[in-house]
């Protein structure tokens, strides 16, 4: 067990504020932690940032430290692109079991949806190709993806449907919550009509463009008795494979499982203990292809599971109870923070109308790149 909690989370929700820069959603979000945690700007010894597509810089995090008036004795920008955010809580309990620092602030925000032009935010997402074997031919994100469900589907007998299942999940799921930027709900029926992307990845099989901001609070064990409704964290794990797809070892297998075994054998559980899973949710394939490699369920049967209702509340694993990057909001490396403050929520039963009812351990699985790099967290309740 990892002598380290979470004792403080802030949001920034889609259209709560309207014509925020990047840094003012690192900020709000921030100070929400800070007043979740009762703690003070001047207590916080340590940041971590992400990275911005609208405002990058070299040093991302100093400019926030800067921008927010604080100057903590450790800080540091990370970039493992959805895999950041529970990269770096990892990172964050680290500092803090080191004896480096006693209350590490993560916080990540971006304003993609009102801050880049279409054209931008397709140049900046082709920049994940390979700039030889990739780019040149014109790859996209959801077409390197879009190979990865081909070949799953035809590894595992999956059905273009069991995708659909996973949005209409995380629909479900975000229809119950108030700052959800797609809350209508959606059909099966409705996923497979809606327009191709790339072949078999319809448009609701792909995550949101959004604006927002994350922030999660990670404080040493005896500190975190200071503060209030401190989550523990039990386990984590990270695994790396490859950067572009054409050096991945598989088209099928990721480094998800390794990360997972890691997370669960350091936190003495199993993937049968845990009573909600918030995993990343960059298309329908990413969720149902990590919820079968981390051990929740056999190969092919995520997707008949999830049309009976298994990842719904009262399911026999409540996924992605927030919406997901799906259905919630994605603003980048935001995204996959917000999937660990919507764990905290659920472990202090915060999560009003979503809530899974009893959850004492979460599980919260960070991707980035093309299934490339991997970080798992296990989370239990205080």
């Amino acid at each position: 067990m990892m002598r380290a909690a979470i004792t403080g989370i802030g949001e920034t929700a889609v259209g709560e504020l309207p014509g925020s820069s990047c840094m003012g959603l690192h900020s709000e979000a921030a100070l929400r932690a800070l007043r979740d945690a009762g703690l003070s700007p001047g207590e916080l010894d340590g940041v971590l940032c992400a990275y911005s597509f609208t405002e990058p810089h070299l040093m991302l995090a100093s400019v926030f430290c800067e921008s927010f008036g604080i100057q903590p004795a450790w800080s540091a920008a990370l970039q493992c692109g959805g895999a950041t955010g529970c990269a770096a809580v990892m990172q964050a309990a680290a500092l803090v079991e080191a004896g480096l620092c006693r209350h590490v602030l993560v916080v990540m925000g971006d304003n993609r949806l009102s801050g880049l032009s279409r054209d931008r935010a397709v140049a900046a997402l082709a920049e994940v190709g390979h700039p030889q074997f990739e780019r040149p031919l014109g790859v996209t994100v959801p077409a390197l993806y879009a190979l990865v469900a081909q070949a799953y589907m035809h590894e595992y007998g999956v059905r273009e449907e069991h995708l659909a299942a996973m949005a209409v999940a995380c629909r479900t799921h975000a229809a119950r919550h108030p700052g959800a930027q797609m809350r209508a709900p959606i059909t099966v029926e409705e996923v497979l009509r809606s327009r191709v992307i790339a072949a078999p990845l319809k448009l609701l099989d792909c995550c949101l463009i959004s604006d927002g901001g994350a922030a999660v609070i990670v404080s040493a064990a005896d500190a975190a008795r200071d503060t209030r409704r401190p989550v523990r964290l039990l386990g984590a794990g990270q695994k790396t494979t490859h950067e572009h797809l054409i050096a991945a070892p598989s088209l099928t297998a990721f480094g998800c499982q390794a990360a997972a075994e890691q997370a669960f054998g350091q936190a003495g559980v199993r993937p049968a203990d845990i009573d909600v899973a918030e995993i990343y949710d960059s298309f329908t394939i990413t969720l149902l292809l990590e919820l079968e490699a981390i051990g929740f369920f056999e190969k092919g049967e995520a997707g008949p599971a999830a049309l009976a209702g298994a990842l719904d509340l009262g399911g026999r694993l409540p996924c992605n109870t927030h919406g997901g990057l799906l259905s919630y909001a994605h603003p980048g490396a935001a995204g996959g923070l917000f999937h660990v403050v919507e764990a905290v929520r659920q472990l202090r039963g915060e999560a009003e109308a979503r809530q899974v009812k009893d959850a004492a351990l979460a599980y919260v699985h960070g991707d980035g790149g093309i299934l490339s790099a991997h970080a798992a967290l296990v989370l239990g309740r205080a």
